[in-house]
């Protein structure tokens, strides 16, 4: 393992690149590294070893500038590693780019299994057994960070210490189908919330539709706008914020040049901002994988949208008899080919969708018997997280502690982190 350091606010920060398998099963071939940073306060140096998730899948870490949130509050009782997961930030990056330069759409979805959180859990007992000489340490999950600790608890319990996860108990059997039937519902409710505070905006949004029905406007990459991908800026539904945000974006979006009615620049930019993956592809192109386990997704997402008519791709915004709403955290085909950032991968994509041998990730009976503290934030209003699911799988770890609470949508972490994570520390040591 490579290490540099360097001092940062108070802190000494050390960056190590780790050289681990591809796949692990086959610890002789391909290989990539594995980037993770690693913050230690003044005086801290005794500290136990705590280990960063970030969400995604696809996200790398945090990039502190200043100590604060979360962040500062684990640091009081930890040296925190920020790991930047296999594909992502520092990490050996799989984008466009690189998975393009692999071959055909076969070279690289066989390449993408690889990036599950079966295999971030290997990379970091790698990492592990090289920081603490091979002492247990504990872990901090966001989303589908919880996902990968909820994979680490199932594969080796023995590497953690103690547990702790914010909005990322997934669901141990069900099919993505289910899923997605209930992240559809809960985005339906969070656009009645939305669309009860800012009634205006239902109709700027049907406003918008029509005008994008027949007239060719371009965001920032050259993609052509379209109705169903305006929609997608709908994620925001599921942020603290996010309906202020929403309701900003939506408020002045046109403009009159020569006499005709255009989408202004700035709000092409601000939709683009939203809606491009470009940076993001690893995202885009795993998300329905992180939900595969003995079967095929097949577009999962796609399938089951129609049952909901408020979402239905084809829903005409100039019906007044239905609500027009907004999309949620789902990832479609079609978008893999209009997002041009996407659109390489798209063939591979397909593949991935198509993949019935994924392994399992959880395993209910080693869950059953964990004797690892775990402590856990499940947020009541989770338009990503369904908690239904998230409190069945509470059930089914041992030594699992929930906190369920209301008082936050899903990135309550960022929102007040200290308070989250105290909680949680205290929750864990009963």
């Amino acid at each position: 393992m490579d290490t540099t350091s360097y001092r940062l606010d108070g802190h000494d920060v050390f960056e190590h690149r780790l050289t681990v398998p591809l796949d692990h099963a086959d610890p002789a071939g391909e290989t990539l590294t594995v980037f993770a940073r690693e913050i230690v306060r003044d005086g801290g140096g005794d500290r136990p070893h705590l280990v960063w998730f970030q969400g995604g899948p696809g996200g790398r870490a945090d990039r502190p500038a200043r100590i604060g949130g979360w962040l500062d509050r684990a640091l009081r009782d930890y040296r925190v590693v920020l790991l930047d997961q296999r594909g992502t930030g520092a990490s050996t990056p799989a984008d466009a780019v690189t998975l393009t330069a692999r071959g055909d759409a076969a070279a690289q979805a066989a390449y993408l299994a690889h990036f599950r959180a079966d295999a971030i859990v290997a990379d970091a007992e790698a990492l592990r057994r090289e920081l603490t000489g091979g002492r247990p340490w504990a872990a901090l999950g966001q989303s589908f960070g919880g996902f990968v600790i909820t994979a680490y608890l199932s594969a080796a319990p023995e590497g953690l210490s103690a547990a702790y996860i914010t909005g990322g108990l997934p669901a141990l059997t069900a099919s993505a189908e289910d899923v997605y039937r209930l992240t559809y519902a809960k985005t339906a409710r969070r656009n009645v919330q939305y669309f009860a505070r800012y009634p205006a905006d239902q109709t700027r949004l049907r406003e918008l539709a029509r005008h994008l029905a027949g007239t060719d406007e371009r965001l920032p990459t050259g993609e052509r706008l379209t109705a169903r991908r305006l929609r997608q800026v709908g994620t925001r539904l599921g942020a603290d914020l996010g309906f202020d945000a929403l309701h900003y974006l939506f408020e002045d979006p046109f403009v009159t040049v020569g006499g005709t009615r255009r989408l202004s620049r700035g709000f092409l930019a601000d939709v683009g901002a939203l809606v491009s993956y470009a940076g993001r592809e690893l995202y885009a192109v795993l998300h329905e994988a992180i939900y595969a386990q003995d079967a095929a997704t097949h577009w999962a997402a796609q399938r089951v949208r129609g049952e909901f008519p408020t979402m239905a791709e084809d829903a005409d915004p100039a019906w007044p008899g239905t609500p027009y709403h907004l999309t949620g955290e789902h990832i479609y085909p079609w978008q893999l080919r209009e997002d041009p950032a996407l659109a390489p991968l798209a063939d591979a994509a397909d593949l991935l969708a198509a993949k019935d041998d994924f392994p399992r990730l959880y395993d209910r009976e080693v869950l059953a018997r964990n004797t690892v503290p775990v402590a856990a934030a499940i947020y009541v209003d989770d338009m990503f997280v369904p908690v239904e699911l998230s409190l069945e799988t509470a059930r089914t770890i041992r030594s699992l502690r929930p906190w369920v609470t209301n008082e936050y949508q899903h990135d309550g972490i960022r929102v007040d982190g200290e308070r989250i994570l105290d909680r949680l520390f205290r929750l864990a040591r009963g």
